[in-house]
């Protein structure tokens, strides 16, 4: 994972970029390379409050890796070098968190989403925030927010697994990571299931599919059957009571609940 910086639109943005490389599947809810196939990279692209370009696909793929295979890319006007890293038992996750106007998901028909506080954002620059859970209750109030730059919250998680998931398990491991979300977000203090632009991406690698061997030839059915055991095959569960759902679950719980932290000691006070 790779932070950094370019100007554009007057401002100092921040980026993410994870560069996979062949040989990994994802699942996610971004705009480009959204769905279940295979990717190559993640992109987490901040852009300023009034973005109003017409072709965000386009943005975004020139803002990803030159010459990359197909990724997903993501937009935020949150401060994502603010980002927060955890990981669980082999799951790594990355949240950035901007919680401006949290949502509940089911609202009353043209009710507005309340606004915690008028939108500011603080100019990204390098090295300022500590992306360690653990070391972000001792690193101090962060600087304050400068008036005058508005930013909208959203909170984009990216989770990587190292053991493949079946389609079936990668839409679990979505449900996963939105309900951890939820959760981090009430535990601080935030009466909310969300924002209305959250992202997700969960990447695991590709299935590795040894040959079989033709039963008959002193490896019949039971042989096959051990070997698929010992294979493991893909993860057919993706739930928080599965092995690996529940890795993710907490990594993303950790992420979630430092960030909503951190987001509150910097705009709420």
């Amino acid at each position: 994972m790779t932070l950094g910086y370019r100007d554009e639109d007057g401002a100092r943005l921040a980026s993410l970029l994870w560069e996979f490389g062949p040989g990994w599947r994802m699942i996610s809810s971004a705009m480009l390379g959204g769905g279940i196939g295979p990717r190559e990279w993640v992109l987490n692209a901040q852009v300023i409050a009034a973005y109003a370009r017409m072709d965000p696909l386009d943005h975004l793929a020139e803002l990803g890796p030159e010459g990359a295979g197909p990724g997903v890319g993501m937009l935020t006007a949150a401060s994502v070098d603010r980002y927060v890293q955890a990981s669980d038992g082999g799951v790594d996750a990355v949240a950035t968190v901007g919680l401006r106007v949290p949502t509940w998901a089911a609202s009353p028909e043209g009710r507005p989403d309340p606004e915690l506080r008028p939108a500011f954002l603080a100019p990204a620059s390098p090295g300022r925030a500590a992306h360690d859970p653990e070391r972000l209750t001792d690193r101090g109030r962060p600087d304050p927010v400068p008036p005058g730059l508005p930013a909208p919250g959203t909170i984009n998680i990216v989770v990587a697994v190292p053991v493949p998931f079946t389609d079936a398990a990668l839409v679990n491991a979505v449900m996963t990571v939105t309900e951890a979300k939820t959760q981090a977000l009430i535990e601080a203090g935030f009466p909310c299931t969300g924002t209305a632009s959250d992202a997700v991406c969960v990447a695991v690698p590709e299935a590795v599919r040894e040959p079989v061997r033709e039963a008959g030839a002193g490896h019949g059915a039971e042989d096959a059957a051990g070997r698929a055991a010992a294979d493991g095959g893909p993860e057919l569960f993706g739930g928080p009571r599965s092995t690996w759902g529940a890795r993710i679950a907490r990594a993303v719980h950790q992420a979630v609940l430092a960030g909503a932290e951190q987001w509150r000691a910097v705009h709420l006070g």
